[in-house]
């Protein structure tokens, strides 16, 4: 039940989210390995891009990718957030004397995180190339047309292999491993403190709600370098499509590094912010009143 629960609060957050992971997607492809002089940006803003993508690719275009994306939370969150609500109550996370261990909470956070990305890395390379198909006015990176989300499992296998499904799961990894230890140990404290000073004692939600914000700052910080090396390595296909532009995750990042600078490691940051912000508030809130529910239920 742990995992079904946190499988469901990541799905209920995508359906809100999934725009803001649609522009995310184009700004992190645009200008590939090119610095900023040197191409015209097809999107110029989170506001011009929703505008744009709208205009050429139709209204529903910004919920591209939404089936995939949906069970990417599911399987993402069901393994992250199960995982972790586990190790919390059998107490794995805190120290002899019942307070939260930070140690403890990363680990547990990191590996958490790890295997959520192996589960998902198929589903999330899906996804990114069903979002980064566009119309030819406006479209960035390498483009594949897939007939829905069973059309590009079947068709990335059938010129990919097992292979295509993980591309770039070390960068999944090393990025939720990073993001996940980050995120749930920043809500775990951050509850734990403020419960401490005593507010928020009878509104678990008011509770959930704040931990969920400062912790969502933090990951985005940490998360939108590997996030971009993960767009870029999800997209790029096989050796077939053409020259293979990165070898790996320390490849792509000293290209992008070399080619774009700093910029070029945080692209998307606004709308990556803008989905993840909402998207571990809704997902950390749903997830910690499920768990709330169900616990009531189990003692009643």
């Amino acid at each position: 039940m742990d995992f079904v629960i946190g499988g469901l609060a990541g799905a209920g957050a995508t359906i809100f989210t999934n725009p803001m992971d649609v522009v995310k997607t184009r700004f992190q492809l645009q200008g590939e390995l090119r610095a900023r002089h040197e191409h015209t940006a097809r999107y110029r803003g989170i506001l011009h891009a929703l505008y744009v993508i709208g205009k050429n690719d139709g209204i529903l275009a910004l919920q591209k990718g939404l089936a995939p994306a949906m069970l990417l939370g599911f399987t993402m969150n069901s393994v992250r957030l199960g995982m972790y609500h586990i190790a919390e109550v059998q107490g794995w996370t805190k120290c002899k004397d019942g307070e939260i261990s930070i140690n403890k909470t990363m680990f547990w956070s990191s590996a958490s995180g790890v295997l959520s990305g192996l589960a998902a890395n198929p589903v999330s390379v899906v996804k990114t190339r069903i979002q980064a198909a566009a119309h030819p006015s406006i479209a960035v990176g390498r483009q594949y047309r897939y007939k829905g989300m069973f059309d590009g499992f079947i068709t990335i296998y059938k010129s990919e292999g097992m292979a295509g499904f993980f591309a770039g799961v070390n960068a999944t990894c090393t990025r939720l491993a990073v993001g996940s230890a980050a995120q749930l140990t920043t809500f775990s404290t951050l509850k734990e403190h403020i419960l401490g000073l005593g507010y928020c004692e009878n509104a678990p939600v008011r509770l959930a709600f704040a931990a969920s914000i400062v912790s969502g700052v933090l990951c985005v910080l940490v998360e939108t370098p590997l996030d971009v090396v993960n767009t870029r390595l999800y997209n790029q296909g096989p050796a077939s499509t053409g020259e293979r532009l990165y070898n790996g995750v320390f490849d792509c990042l000293k290209k992008i590094y070399t080619k774009e600078g700093l910029h070029g490691l945080y692209k998307g940051l606004g709308p990556l912010y803008l989905r993840i912000a909402p998207h571990t508030t809704l997902s950390l809130v749903i997830w910690d009143m499920l768990n709330n529910l169900f616990d009531k239920n189990k003692h009643s």
